[in-house]
């Protein structure tokens, strides 16, 4: 009996482990709470960030823990990626953005236009969109296809009064980065230096790659299996982040 007890604590034991090292490693769940990011990523999305994808850091592992300071096997991110990282004010809350700036970069946005190294970044209107969720309110909207300087593609919005339609010019410090949520008027990203700001190097997290699952939570909470028929969001399964 106690030999069956052993084997059953070590199998869990092991078990543990694995899920740590995939965890910590490779790639680790995580789940979309705010409107920061729609229409891309939508309350109730839960996706796979890939740990690999920039290296690892103190931030890799759960908890954060104080034991090396710098940043190893490091790969530098594009811009335009979904970044998953730590906050720098406490270093402890996850957040979800899309690198709009890299180290040395000049961001500004001028009658809601995004302008990067003093050049206009290139958007063209959505005509058939109006509308999208900010907090618990919906709001009117302008959507846009973006266009970043590398290429990269994705659907951002604007309120048409929003409260950041002119900022200041932003000045993104060496070994930082600069995000903004694509859902532009209802983000708290690194326009507010005082709450988000600049995010060093070491505060990356991961890569979002893949939604693999997602349900409307007002139609009925991931746990509440039987109410699945009427909050899944089938087509959103499986879908990879742009």
């Amino acid at each position: 009996m106690k030999s069956k007890i052993l084997e059953n604590i070590k199998t869990i034991f092991y078990a543990l482990i694995i899920a740590l090292i995939i965890r910590s490693f490779l790639f680790q769940p995580f789940y979309i709470p705010s409107s920061s990011m729609e229409p891309n990523l939508l309350i109730g999305d839960r996706l796979f960030v890939s740990k690999y994808s920039y290296g690892y850091s103190r931030h890799s592992l759960p908890f954060s823990p104080k034991i090396y300071n710098k940043r190893v096997l490091t790969k530098l991110p594009d811009r335009g990626d979904v970044i998953v990282f730590k906050t720098p004010v406490d270093n402890r809350t996850d957040y979800i953005k899309r690198l709009i700036g890299l180290p040395g970069d000049i961001i500004q946005i001028v009658d809601n236009n995004l302008y990067l190294n003093n050049i206009k970044v290139k958007k063209e209107k959505i005509e058939n969109l109006t509308s999208i969720h900010c907090g618990n309110e919906i709001i009117n909207a302008i959507f846009f296809k973006e266009t970043l300087p590398n290429g990269k593609r994705y659907i951002t919005v604007y309120r048409n009064n929003g409260t950041m339609m002119n900022t200041d010019k932003y000045i993104v410090p060496e070994n930082h980065y600069f995000f903004m949520g694509d859902n532009r008027d209802c983000s708290k990203d690194s326009r507010f230096l005082s709450s988000v700001g600049y995010v060093n190097i070491n505060n990356l997290v991961g890569k979002a790659k893949l939604i693999f699952f997602s349900n409307e939570k007002k139609r009925g909470s991931f746990f509440k299996f039987w109410k699945w028929n009427k909050s899944l969001r089938l087509e959103r399964f499986f879908k990879k982040i742009q």
